[in-house]
């Protein structure tokens, strides 16, 4: 099981081969951190951008003396087409975000015919390395969809397992999160986290143990889940965090950060392809890692 991000950045390397990643105009800290990633030597950057503009600012980073190409391109709406468009024609594995309007990035991303949706519904999944003990948790969806449905939730889930694979989680535990630990007709997430508990049983999953509905409490604390009535092997060791939506996952993630001092890096999940999103509460000392994190898939 991968513990750190450290640990992270070092199994990238152990793979041998570099990935390409493509990123349409890119800013100067972009190229800051994709030459501090091409020095572990996991990817080659791709650069589109006004070509001298580009050459530039490569100049003054460490990526000027590291393996890279430069595209030429002068408008930002065609440099993400041509980004988008290597990705889907296989001359490129990684999407990075760059220096793009975040919205724009998204939509074009998600668009249904020239994008890069490859799984029903794509999500987005925090990794964050606990403070006290070598162990990454998953948290989702902390920024894409907005107020899911419970099929929505499902293939949330999904995205999230498939990460959790490639972070070598073996049986993944997961809590299904809620306002209350108890099944409540009037409260919806409290539905959809038994219904995702039950068919973790009946192993729809596979080798995966889902318990919910879940709150914070005792999802984080064994001896304060038994004290609810909650005996189960998932609370006080979680894998996974799946949120019931957006306005519980995205103030979750930043308080995290912020407030927590927890260290995070994300993922785009369900396109064909890693994409890497440009989001505030991933520190740029973490982005290396988060580069690492998307060569891996």
């Amino acid at each position: 099981m991968t513990g750190t991000f450290k640990e992270i950045i070092e199994t990238a390397e152990k793979k041998g081969a570099r990935k390409r990643v493509v990123v349409p105009w890119a800013s100067r800290e972009n190229m800051r951190i994709l030459g501090k990633a091409s020095e572990h030597n996991f990817i080659m950057p791709l650069l589109i951008g006004k070509g001298r503009e580009v050459e530039m600012l490569v100049k003054s980073t460490p990526l000027a003396s590291l393996d890279h190409e430069i595209i030429d391109e002068k408008d930002s709406g065609r440099a993400l087409f041509k980004a988008i468009q290597m990705i889907r024609e296989n001359q490129a594995d990684i999407l990075m975000q760059g220096d793009m309007d975040h919205q724009m990035f998204i939509d074009s991303v998600l668009d249904d015919e020239k994008g890069l949706l490859s799984a029903k519904l794509a999500s987005f999944v925090s990794v964050f390395q606990l403070l006290k003990r070598d162990k990454l948790i998953l948290i989702t969806d902390t920024y894409l969809n907005n107020y899911p449905s419970l099929v929505e939730k499902q293939l949330i889930l999904e995205n999230a397992l498939s990460l959790a694979r490639i972070l070598k989680v073996d049986s993944p535990k997961v809590a299904a999160l809620a306002s209350i630990e108890q099944v409540n007709p009037g409260i919806p997430s409290t539905l959809d986290a038994s219904i995702l508990s039950k068919m973790s049983q009946r192993r729809q999953f596979g080798n995966v143990i889902v318990e919910g509905p879940l709150d914070i409490d005792c999802a984080l604390d064994k001896d304060a889940a038994l004290r609810k009535g909650v005996n189960s092997i998932v609370t006080g060791n979680v894998d996974i965090y799946l949120t019931p939506d957006i306005e519980v996952g995205y103030p979750l993630a930043q308080l995290l950060v912020f407030i927590g001092k927890m260290q995070m890096v994300g993922i785009l999940m369900g396109t064909s392809k890693p994409v890497i999103l440009d989001l505030p509460f991933v520190s740029n000392e973490n982005k290396v890692a988060e580069i690492a994190l998307a060569a891996l898939i």
